[in-house]
C-alpha cells in the first residue's frame, strides 16, 4: 500500500524508472479524463442499481425460506451457489452468450412473448443492466445472513403483534425489519464495497474494453486498463487510492447513518 501510494504522485510505466508528478495524476483525473469521469458515473449507477435490488431479492427468499419448508438445506445450498460461481470467468462468458442478440434470454422472449428484445450486451442502453442481474442473481450470501438474522427473531413478537390485531404488513415494517436492522447493516456494507470493486463480469462481458460506449466501463476495469493495458502504473495507482477514498466515505456515511434506523437486542444502537 505504501508502495502504490508512492506510486500515484509519480509517472510510472512499468518499464523504467519512476518519475515523480506531485498531483499531476489526480489533476488529469478529475479534469482532463472524460472517461475516467464516465468509470465513475458507471460505477455508481451499478452499485446504487444492483445493491438494493440484490439485498431486497436476497430478504425476500429468505423470509420465504423461514417458513419451515422441507428439505431446506438443500434449498439453501442451490441458492447459494450462483454466489460461489458468479465471479467466475465461466459464468461472465455463459452470461454474455445467454443476453446476446441469439441468446437464450431472447429467444424465450420472441417464443413465448413474441418479444423482439435487443442485444443486452452490445446495446450501451442495456449493458449496464444486464451485469445488475448477474450481481443480483449472486444473492446467496447476503439471503443465508437475512435467513440466520430472521431466525434470530423471538415468535413471540409475532404472535403478541397478532392478537393486537396486526397484519403480515405491518408486522414486517414495525418487527422484521427493526429487529433485522444489523443484518441489514452489516449486508449493505459488504455488498457496496463488493459493488464497487466488481471487475470480472464487466472484463468478460465487454470483451476487456467497457464497451459498448463505455457503457460497462468500471472503475476497476478502468484502472486496469490503464495500468496493464496502457502502462501507466502511476495513473492506476492513483485510481485505486481514490477508490478506497470513496468506499471509505461511503462506509462511514452509512455507519453515521444506521444510528437513526439500526437497533440491537438491548435496545441500544
Amino acid at each position: 500500500m505504501i508502495s502504490s501510494l508512492y506510486l500515484s504522485f509519480t509517472d510510472f510505466n512499468l518499464l523504467t524508472p519512476s518519475n515523480w508528478v506531485g498531483l499531476d495524476n489526480y489533476d488529469k483525473m478529475f479534469n482532463h479524463d472524460p472517461r475516467y469521469l464516465k468509470s465513475l458515473q458507471v460505477t455508481f449507477l451499478y452499485v446504487f442499481s444492483s445493491v438494493p435490488l440484490k439485498l431486497g431479492f436476497a430478504l425476500l427468499v429468505a423470509m420465504l425460506m423461514n417458513k419451515g419448508i422441507k428439505g431446506l438445506g438443500i434449498y439453501r445450498t442451490i441458492y447459494y451457489i450462483p454466489t460461489l460461481l458468479g465471479g467466475s470467468v465461466a459464468i461472465s462468458v455463459l452470461w454474455r452468450k445467454m443476453f446476446g442478440g441469439g441468446g437464450v434470454i431472447n429467444s424465450f422472449l420472441l417464443d413465448t412473448f413474441g418479444i423482439h428484445a435487443p442485444d443486452w450486451v452490445s446495446n450501451p442502453k442495456y449493458a449496464l443492466s444486464s451485469l445488475v442481474a448477474l450481481s443480483v442473481w449472486q444473492f446467496g450470501s447476503s439471503m443465508i445472513i437475512f435467513l440466520a438474522g430472521l431466525k434470530q427473531i423471538p415468535q413471540d413478537y409475532y404472535e403478541a403483534s397478532q392478537i393486537d390485531g396486526a397484519g403480515k404488513f405491518r408486522q414486517f415494517l414495525n418487527i422484521t425489519i427493526p429487529t433485522l436492522s444489523p443484518v441489514v447493516l452489516f449486508n449493505v456494507i459488504m455488498q457496496m464495497i463488493s459493488s464497487f470493486q466488481a471487475f470480472t463480469p464487466a472484463f468478460i462481458v465487454s470483451g476487456g474494453k467497457g464497451g459498448p460506449l463505455d457503457s460497462t466501463m468500471f472503475y476497476t476495469l478502468y484502472l486496469y486498463l490503464k495500468g496493464f493495458s496502457f502502462f501507466e502504473m502511476g495513473y492506476a495507482s492513483a485510481m485505486a487510492w481514490v477508490l478506497l477514498v470513496i468506499i471509505g466515505i461511503f462506509t462511514a456515511l452509512i455507519f453515521a447513518s444506521s444510528k437513526r434506523w439500526v437497533t440491537y437486542g438491548d435496545g441500544g444502537e
